[in-house]
């Protein structure tokens, strides 16, 4: 009996010894040695990639954000704010249902088929507010000239970026909206074009936050 206790006893001892190395190592020393190692080699990413303007931190690069006025009486969706590029549309976005303290959004697709009825009407409509908002005097969009970014959600509804199609599509607006050149929006949009990462993964894109801050201190130099 005494023996059994006693071995009993040393294996209790020996997995909570266990426990407490492994508490240790997984639950602390792991996490700081890895946070060190990401702040010290890549201090902007393990941080949000967080993007700055006049000293505060208005965003992320890797997350989108609409641009859109204040909600009129009795309007459910707000209209976009013309002045600024647009990114892609966030359809699959939907509202929380339980934290109800908070109006946070949820990040998702809209997971509508190809030959939906409702996924096909979004894109037409969709579509022909970017044929109406990007017509302006002297510059009139063609329906076909509208490429798949502006009138589809991304898989996570919150992508940052748009392709350098749609970003040209709204040069001629923003610079009438701003009034400002448009070789100088053109050039704003050059500038921030991100090309091919390393050169052959993806297609060249334009990152609306970074560009949109841009546009701004452009705007503020007029």
């Amino acid at each position: 009996m005494n023996n059994s206790v006693s071995a009993t006893a040393r294996l209790l001892w020996a997995g909570l010894r266990a426990l407490l190395v492994l508490t240790l190592v997984t639950g602390v020393v792991y996490p700081l040695v890895v946070t060190g190692i990401a702040q010290g080699l890549f201090p902007g990413k393990a941080n949000g990639s967080q993007v700055t303007a006049d000293g505060k931190v208005v965003g992320s690069s890797l997350i989108g954000q609409a641009y859109n006025l204040p909600l009129k009486k009795g309007q459910q969706t707000p209209d976009a704010d013309l002045k600024w590029f647009q990114g892609r549309p966030a359809n699959g976005l939907g509202a929380s249902s339980v934290n109800t303290q908070y109006k946070l959004l949820l990040s998702g697709a809209t997971n509508l088929s190809a030959d939906s009825k409702v996924l096909v009407k979004q894109v037409q409509d969709a579509k022909a507010a970017v044929v109406k908002d990007n017509s302006v005097a002297g510059y009139s969009v063609r329906p076909s000239q509208v490429p798949a970014d502006a009138v589809t959600s991304s898989g996570s509804g919150l992508d940052p970026d748009i392709s350098t199609a749609y970003a040209d599509l709204q040069v001629h607006r923003v610079a009438a909206k701003n009034h400002l050149p448009l070789a100088q929006v053109e050039k704003l949009v050059k500038d921030h074009t991100t090309s091919r990462t390393l050169g052959f993964i993806g297609e060249p894109r334009v990152n609306v936050l970074e560009l949109n801050i841009a546009l701004k201190d452009l705007a503020a130099k007029h």
